[in-house]
């Protein structure tokens, strides 16, 4: 099967030459952001009633990666959001990040891999295939799409109902203002002013097919 030589492969793989490959914030989020849409694809086509219980399914070291078993969490909250406290709204650091995340995260916290990374849900963003060389315009892309499909906003009411992942990272997206920014970046609302934030309930109902 091609999906087990490759895992075989990335098992055995060089820490130093790993690395070395990733040696920029680019190569960086675009593997770490294929790894995890991989493995929960991977994992969950194979033992879907993992997902029955998420918290140990997320928090479960269960990816081989240059020697090291790591969990999906270690990906999302110590590699891609540069060990963030996973409860904390992006608020708080970890204290003793591992050898191999603080190895391998990135140098800068990008909010963009929030409409990136897919953990299997309904309410997850499409998966791509990520190319370190485009991966500026596909995070935009894949925010652009995301907010234009789950954020609802009323411009009588002044009224905008957001995704549940903006309250989640809330200091990912530098807080209400820098919500608000995005939301304007974006085109989600135009009306200058400030729009009351209100939060979606996550539709957390497996979900595997939500690829592009």
């Amino acid at each position: 099967m091609e999906s087990e030589s490759y895992a075989e492969i990335l098992k055995s793989a060089d820490p130093d030459e790993l690395e070395s490959e990733l040696s920029t914030d680019n190569k960086r989020l675009a593997f770490w952001l294929n790894i995890y849409n991989a493995y929960v694809q991977l994992v969950l086509r194979q033992k879907p009633e993992l997902y029955i219980r998420r918290s140990s399914f997320f928090s479960s070291k269960q990816i081989w990666i240059a020697g090291k078993r790591i969990s999906l969490d270690l990906i999302e909250h110590g590699i891609l959001r540069r060990s963030k406290f996973k409860y904390s709204m992006g608020y708080l650091n970890r204290f003793f990040p591992s050898a191999f995340e603080t190895r391998f995260r990135l140098k800068q916290v990008d909010y963009r891999i929030h409409f990136a990374l897919n953990c299997g849900a309904k309410s997850c963003p499409i998966i791509v295939a990520y190319d370190s060389d485009k991966i500026y315009e596909q995070l935009n892309a894949a925010t652009r799409d995301y907010l234009s499909n789950e954020v609802n906003y009323d411009a009588a009411l002044n009224y905008a109902e957001l995704p549940a992942l903006f309250l989640w990272f809330r200091n990912d997206f530098g807080g209400g203002d820098g919500i608000n920014k995005i939301l304007k970046r974006y085109s989600v609302i135009t009306n200058e002013r400030e729009p009351e934030l209100h939060y979606k309930k996550y539709d957390w109902s497996l979900y595997l097919d939500n690829i592009k």
